[in-house]
């Protein structure tokens, strides 16, 4: 693959800033679950990016607190916990713990010579709402952007054939058009110029399964 890669993760961990913590008093349950972050979602990141040696840019601020995966005026922006704070605090919410990633993001690219290929790291929970999810991994991606159906295309050969019996879907368990940071980040660059894949891993994957992901991840990416 030609293109430079960027690595981030949205959903790195559950942290609650030290001025938001009365709020969030007794929901560390909640926090921890897949509401609240991308458990070992960091940890496959960091792994690729060990390997092969790329930008991985981060946040660590819980999901609960403001939504970085989502634009401003987004209906799920805030949880059910921070919508109701005032605006002022959302805010500064925004200025402190939001703006800054999605920023820090869209900087990296547009420093980048050439083709970038910008992989979002994330986790999903094997069942939702009762519903198991039979896949492994989603590579989530705009199927209008044939430079990225290429990518995906090609990257799901590499890991099929690293990986027999991985369980790889293409949008799935989400839509890779659905509002996200790499939906902004396409309005704002060509497809020539930019490809934006989310790369979802079932969270039942045990650890040992984890590691051996992402260095085959790793290894398909820098072939």
């Amino acid at each position: 693959m030609t293109e430079r890669l960027l690595l981030t993760c949205e959903h790195a961990g559950c942290v609650v800033p030290s001025n938001l913590r009365t709020p969030f008093h007794g929901k560390r349950k909640l926090l921890m679950s897949h509401r609240g972050w991308d458990p070992y979602a960091w940890e496959i990141a960091r792994n690729v990016q060990k390997i092969l040696r790329v930008p991985l840019l981060v946040h660590r601020v819980s999901r609960l607190v403001v939504e970085v995966n989502r634009s401003p005026g987004h209906p799920k922006l805030f949880s059910e916990i921070t919508r109701a704070l005032p605006e002022e605090t959302k805010r500064r919410i925004l200025k402190r713990w939001y703006h800054p990633h999605r920023e820090a993001v869209t900087k990296a690219v547009r420093g980048m010579r050439g083709t970038v290929a910008h992989l979002g790291i994330h986790t999903f929970t094997p069942v939702l709402d009762g519903k198991v999810r039979r896949l492994d991994v989603g590579l989530l991606f705009d199927p209008g952007r044939a430079r990225e159906a290429r990518f995906c295309n090609a990257l799901r050969g590499c890991l099929e054939k690293a990986s027999p019996g991985l369980r790889v879907r293409f949008n799935a368990p989400y839509k890779g058009t659905s509002d996200g940071l790499t939906t902004t980040l396409r309005k704002q660059f060509p497809a020539a110029r930019y490809l934006g894949i989310e790369i979802e891993v079932n969270q039942a994957m045990r650890p040992a399964d984890r590691r051996a992901f992402a260095k085959v991840l790793a290894g398909c990416l820098g072939a």
